[in-house]
């Protein structure tokens, strides 16, 4: 499975862009996108190349979604570890001291 991040666009210089993901920014290679693009557009990023323009409304309500997704995996991952340490306190709890054994 491939997956694009976006990306907002800060500078751009020769064919080269500095974009942030939400505070980190790094650089993206725009050899593969053929639309015009200007700082504060948003980019789709893969593999350190921009494969799409995206306007600042698209680029901001993507960014919305991967935080709810980030948030939803957070509150699943969160429930699962406590009903693992559930079990386990249940696991212990069944099991004789191992004097008695």
């Amino acid at each position: 499975m491939c997956l694009a991040a976006p990306a907002k666009v800060i500078s751009i210089a020769d064919n080269e862009a500095v974009v942030d993901y939400n505070g980190v920014q790094t650089t993206a290679r725009l050899d593969t996108l053929t639309e015009p693009l200007s700082p504060g557009d948003y980019v789709l990023i893969h593999t350190g190349f921009a494969i799409r323009r995206l306007s600042p409304e698209d680029g901001e309500e993507t960014l919305k979604l991967f935080d709810e997704l980030a948030r939803a995996l957070d509150e699943n991952a969160g429930r699962s570890n406590e009903n693992a340490a559930r079990s386990r306190a249940d696991a212990d709890t069944s099991q004789p001291p191992e004097s008695e054994v």
